[in-house]
């Protein structure tokens, strides 16, 4: 089978989620909690023969792939079908608390090359974006149904595009006459929809609205601050937690709960004392976030706006550590 995603930061996230040396020693469990084709996984498998990983993934299609792929490492790779929020809100208190956990937030090669659901423009397909395509609106649903204004507000808060309401107009005209149903003719829309030196960036006028609606359909940055934490509390002491993003709404609900998981004290300047315990959870290990390098970018085009951040778990955190970190 041929695996059409790279893993972007590979080197980078097997240096800082090493789990070599204290308090790992010869037996450290992982959580891959964005699995995709499985890419990060066998690299972490086939560097630290001792790693025992369990890889989650929504998308029951691309986990086949990385079955495929993983099923050399047997029994040392195990599986999860469903959203990560689920998976670590509900993790079971008797199972074993993982030593590390990657998150890798961007959309695989393969959902945009081969996933035949809309996920891109440069092929004519369905309208969907649904990484579970059984489960909530589909993108066509949404641009076919919402009002103007709400579209409007949706593409700028989701992709800050500053011809949301231009966009979103074109789109309630356009659906008067037909259904929009594919990738393709919602691109048009678009692209006739915003001025005419707008057309010709480095980006198509269409990429912000359909990320914009990506993250609607799948509630990615709904899910985000709760799975983030829930995962921090699920870490073992010790433990290290890894989040790489890709654009600058996730990134600022990363950046801002490690902040706070960094901080000694969260409490309200307005309290007369500390009620949070006055100590840090975590240790930040990137002080700022480590990019890919020219050459990685040059080799890998969708690495270029990666960012990765980890820390390292002192102790548990309680909800006020999500103060600022607003899902939107």
């Amino acid at each position: 089978m041929e695996f059409v995603h790279t893993p972007v930061l590979l080197h980078e996230c097997l240096e800082l989620l090493s789990p070599l040396g204290e308090p790992f020693q010869n037996d450290a469990f992982m959580i891959d909690a964005t699995l995709g084709e499985g890419g990060h996984s066998f690299n972490f498998l086939e560097k630290y023969p001792s790693v025992h990983i369990l890889g989650v993934d929504a998308d029951v299609q691309i986990q086949s792939r990385a079955r495929e792929r993983l099923a050399p490492f047997g029994s040392r790779m195990d599986f999860f079908s469903g959203w990560f929020s689920d998976f670590f809100h509900d993790y079971p208190l008797e199972k074993r608390q993982p030593d590390l956990i990657l998150f890798d937030l961007g959309i695989s090669v393969f959902h945009y090359e081969r996933s035949g659901r809309g996920f891109s423009f440069r092929h004519d397909e369905k309208l969907d974006m649904r990484l579970r395509p059984d489960a909530g609106l589909s993108a066509a649903e949404l641009v076919n149904t919402m009002g103007e204004e709400q579209l409007a507000n949706l593409i700028y808060r989701y992709a800050e595009e500053k011809f949301s309401r231009r966009i979103a107009r074109a789109i309630v005209a356009a659906r008067k006459t037909g259904s929009i149903a594919s990738s393709l003719s919602l691109a048009d829309i678009v692209y006739h929809a915003v001025p005419a030196q707008y057309r010709h960036g480095s980006l198509h006028p269409a990429t912000r609205t359909f990320q914009a609606l990506r993250i609607a359909v799948n509630g990615e940055l709904v899910r985000l601050p709760g799975a983030l934490h829930d995962a921090f509390n699920t870490l073992a002491v010790g433990g290290k937690l890894g989040v790489i993003t890709f654009h600058s709404l996730e990134d600022r609900m990363v950046k801002n709960y490690f902040r706070n998981l960094g901080k000694a004290c969260v409490c309200s300047p307005e309290l007369p004392s500390c009620m949070c315990g006055g100590k840090p959870c975590a240790m930040v290990l990137t002080k700022k976030p480590v990019e890919p390098c020219a050459e990685e970018v040059r080799v890998n085009s969708p690495s270029r706006s990666a960012k990765l951040r980890v820390v390292k778990k002192i102790r548990n955190a309680d909800s006020r550590r999500l103060v600022g970190v607003e899902a939107v």
